[in-house]
């Protein structure tokens, strides 16, 4: 890249983080097509695809200020659309699966007014947890990640975060039977 486009490319930046729409028109469609190819990447289909390129530029116009000019810029906003595409498909997976006892996960495409309640009643009670099942429940349970990524996060063994899962899992169902008994 020559000085003039870096030159233009550090105005043009700025422009956006002043807030002017003609700018940010120009920043979205100088790059919306590479970035889209990226969301499909991970998406798999247009519609979801559109989907996470509309929340990508959000947060990219949200945070723009973030960038300090180390390194590309069309790399910056790469990890901001690889990330938001990442974020969805976590989304996407919790959206389409359902707990029937704290973790034998079960596809349903229509929850009952039961089951929402059910999860309302979940969510309530695993505030009750300590902090070490409550963080394990909620990084397996609901955000999706696999035990041994919880492990990475947290410094502590696959062993262990598979063991307070379980612990978790136990509790919140002992919590839960005894409200319905009550």
């Amino acid at each position: 890249m020559n000085t003039h486009s870096t030159q233009s490319e550090a105005s043009l930046i700025e422009s956006c983080i002043n807030g002017d729409r003609k700018s940010q028109k120009k920043l979205y469609d100088l790059y919306s097509p590479k970035l889209f190819l990226i969301c499909l990447k991970y998406t798999k289909n247009q519609m979801d695809a559109e989907d996470v390129l509309q929340d990508g530029f959000v947060k990219l116009f949200t945070h723009l200020h973030k960038f300090k000019g180390d390194g590309s810029f069309e790399g910056w906003m790469r990890r901001i659309f690889v990330n938001t595409s990442i974020e969805q498909l976590r989304r996407k997976k919790f959206e389409t699966r359902d707990c029937d006892s704290f973790g034998n996960i079960i596809l349903d495409k229509e929850p009952t007014a039961l089951d929402i309640l059910y999860k309302k009643d979940l969510i309530q009670s695993s505030q009750n947890l300590s902090k070490g099942y409550r963080t394990v429940f909620d990084l397996y349970a609901v955000q999706g990640f696999s035990h041994q990524q919880i492990a990475n996060k947290l410094g502590i063994t696959e062993s262990t975060s598979k063991s307070q899962f379980s612990r978790a899992k136990a509790l919140l169902r002992n919590a839960v039977q005894e409200r319905q008994l009550a």
